[in-house]
């Protein structure tokens, strides 16, 4: 971005937020102290529409040049929108948190032309369209246990994988952000109809290292990241075209398989010396679990289990003769449970036979009946990317499913 682009997002941000800390716009922008020094001597000497402020920020005195803008506000502390038992989670474990260097997915996503949205309105009715927004993003990283780090007048910065450590933070980070899109899309319908408004999100991936340093009774979290974590992931979602996410070949591997991506070839990106490889999220993907990653990938060869196959035969045996049968497969993590139920639903045992498949997914928690939904779903062959008119097809699918549904609807994530 030239100089000019950067002092009008500088300007709208300052309008929204009544105040900006010159550490957060180092960070939001990627700017050295030269660069600066010249966005301070526009606004308070030029633009005269800022004062700075204990020498740490700029605090907003303009009046709107045209309409009205949004008061200012003080962002608020993590600990006033995050889930409670997430809360508890973090504060429980902080000790053990701060200090460490975590593997993590950073996500950051803003309202695309906020400013022409919000111009010439009244400040409470620009709140009353901006807030949902925000709402609708934080409730998707909080879906997936993500942190909300921070909130900047028209976009969140989120972190997967920190504070609360999850080993599959970047699938939590793309399903949150198919969420975020497939959220502010209905959201984005009703003001259509309603006041003839369109909103659009852009959103920026990116998977790396940060180092927590303290977490706050608030849950403000300050951290180091490591490498091009941050910086990546805001350029990302500066380059996103509104209503597409972005994510770099760092994070595609952590999630091959589990999403659908298109390649956008070698991307230009401000502070690094060579292109980056970007990807466009588009859907998510047929696998649910590590075992279907590795299927695609080639197993290798199953040996052994011969008791363990037996007796699921004959468990098999039992319930075609009309007995009801459960069976439980208990282990160690990584003894093969999985892989044994894999290769037994896939051998000529079960020829014939109807079969349906749910996991209980880590980052379910937050969806009711999740494993029965998924079972309902394969019954009668939907598939996350149907449309509405597929789902809508059979009536009698749509009253059965109905109390599982809620508002995301039978392709949500």
């Amino acid at each position: 971005m030239d100089f000019y682009t950067v002092l009008d997002q500088v300007l709208a941000l300052l309008r929204q937020r009544g105040r900006v800390s010159y550490r957060a716009l180092k960070r939001q922008f990627d700017l050295d102290d030269a660069y600066l020094d010249d966005l301070k001597v526009e606004l308070i000497e030029v633009q005269q529409c800022a004062r700075e402020q204990e020498g740490t920020m700029l605090v907003w005195t303009g009046e709107a040049a045209s309409g009205a803008t949004l008061e200012p506000m003080q962002a608020p502390a993590p600990l006033a929108y995050t889930p409670p038992y997430l809360a508890e989670k973090i504060l429980t474990s902080r000790s053990a948190l701060e200090g460490e260097r975590k593997q993590v997915t950073v996500l950051f996503a803003d309202l695309k032309g906020s400013m022409e949205l919000l111009a010439d309105r009244d400040p409470e009715e620009a709140r009353q369209l901006l807030d949902p927004v925000l709402e609708r993003l934080m409730a998707a990283v909080h879906r997936y246990e993500g942190t909300v780090n921070q909130v900047m007048g028209d976009g969140i910065m989120a972190l997967f994988g920190a504070p609360v450590a999850h080993e599959d933070h970047a699938v939590r980070a793309c399903y949150a952000a198919l969420h975020m899109q497939e959220a502010i899309g209905r959201y984005a319908d009703e003001l259509r109809r309603q006041q003839g408004l369109d909103v659009q999100i852009r959103i920026g991936l990116n998977a790396g290292e940060v180092v927590v340093r303290a977490i706050g009774n608030d849950l403000h979290m300050d951290y180091t990241a490591v490498g091009q974590t941050t910086h990546l992931a805001a350029r990302l979602e500066q380059l996103a075209r509104p209503g597409t996410t972005l994510l770099t070949v760092d994070t595609l591997r952590l999630v091959e398989g589990y999403v659908e991506v298109t390649p956008l070839g070698p991307v230009p990106v401000k502070g690094l010396p060579e292109p980056v490889e970007v990807y466009e999220l588009l859907r998510a993907g047929p696998v649910r679990s590590r075992l279907q990653a590795a299927v695609a990938r080639g197993l290798t060869r199953f040996v052994g289990r011969d008791a363990e196959l037996e007796r699921l035969r004959q468990a098999l045996e039992r319930a075609g003769a009309g007995h009801g049968q459960v069976v439980a497969g208990v282990g160690e993590a990584g003894v093969g449970k999985s892989r044994l139920v894999y290769e037994f639903t896939r051998s000529h045992h079960t020829h014939g036979w109807l079969l349906l498949a749910s996991h209980s997914v880590s980052y379910g928690k937050a969806t009711a009946y999740l494993p029965v939904l998924d079972l309902l779903k394969g019954y009668f062959g939907l598939e996350p990317q149907d449309d509405v008119r597929r789902l809508r097809e059979g009536s009698v699918i749509q009253v059965m499913l109905q109390p599982w549904l809620g508002c995301n609807g039978i392709g949500s994530i």
